[in-house]
């Protein structure tokens, strides 16, 4: 009997790819470069598989490429946006994801791009970096402290736990949030506040946890912004279209918040210059999960998904 074909995106850690083609008929990425959207659509006629990354875009004309032959899309990524899930829903096309894998690593470099943020690493490396740093100074490149001060999460799912007990236990932050759905009881201290509006005027650092896609695009916007303390900085790990770039960078420049951290971009991997230009801004390139450990067990989760629709058994992380 045939094993199903599997085509892969992109390159995956070395285990991933050595289960995924002992188990499947598996084509890997050997070159990791993006794969075309006519590569796209020949892997949806040639595939009954694919597992592709965040960056891939599978939409409603690639789903509908006549002669598709694919059953299950395993995405690698705890996100979706990057597929139209209406359009699989009415195509009968399974659609997977790696939920819980990647929160600790997540909510790890949020903290870090807190601390980057306040504690102005970025705009202070770079004064090292091109010799103009003339020692030390008591009232040089102050920053913030966290103690005592208010994170605002705006998402309290499992990465904004994750990260609201690291700041409540680790550092001794209050904090507020806001979710659209009750949750809790926690292990710290929180405060639910009543909408992101609240969040975003009563913390000192606010970090974004919510999903992207059409129902929180550009939610972050302007007014939300203009809604922050002039002493409060933002961060974003969750996803790049929730956030109105360019508010954020004109915000950054006139000095209306303090500070800033990004690891991801509405338009991956394009970046406005005039967030390239802010030096009161940490940026990153979507490293939020990226370790060894938890990419490789994204890798196995998506495989586990592939594994299990092929068996007829129940997925263990189904989104369609």
């Amino acid at each position: 009997m045939s094993r199903p074909r599997i085509v892969v995106t992109r390159r995956l850690p070395e285990a991933v790819e050595a289960r995924l083609a002992e188990t499947f008929d598996a084509a890997l990425n050997p070159t990791d470069d993006p794969m075309s959207a006519e590569s796209l659509a020949e892997a949806m006629r040639s595939a009954d598989g694919l597992l592709p990354a965040v960056s891939d875009r599978i939409d409603a004309a690639l789903i509908a490429t006549p002669g598709r032959r694919v059953q299950i899309v395993a995405n690698f990524a705890v996100g979706v946006n990057n597929i139209d899930l209406d359009a699989a829903r009415a195509a009968g096309l399974v659609v997977t994801n790696t939920p819980g894998v990647l929160t600790d690593a997540t909510a790890d470099l949020a903290i870090a791009l807190t601390l980057a943020a306040t504690r102005r690493m970025t705009e202070t490396e770079a004064v090292l970096r091109r010799g103009a740093w003339d020692g030390f100074r008591p009232t040089g490149y102050l920053g913030m402290g966290l103690q005592g001060r208010t994170l605002g999460i705006v998402g309290m799912g499992r990465i904004g736990q994750a990260t609201a007990r690291r700041a409540a236990l680790g550092f001794g932050m209050k904090i507020a949030y806001f979710n659209r759905s009750p949750v809790g009881p926690f292990d710290f201290p929180a405060e639910a506040l009543p909408s992101v509006e609240a969040v975003m005027a009563a913390a000192d650092v606010v970090s974004l946890h919510i999903p992207g896609g059409e129902g929180n695009r550009g939610l972050i916007s302007a007014a939300m912004i203009a809604a922050m303390k002039p002493t409060a900085y933002l961060v974003n790990t969750a996803r790049g279209d929730v956030l109105d770039e360019i508010a954020l960078a004109e915000a950054l420049a006139a000095g209306r918040i303090a500070g800033a951290g990004l690891d991801v971009y509405a338009e991956e991997p394009a970046v406005p210059a005039a967030l390239l230009a802010a030096p009161n801004l940490t940026l990153l390139p979507h490293i939020g999960s990226a370790t060894l450990e938890t990419r490789t067990a994204m890798g196995m989760l998506a495989t586990d998904n592939l594994v299990a629709h092929f068996a007829g058994r129940p997925l263990p992380a189904r989104v369609v």
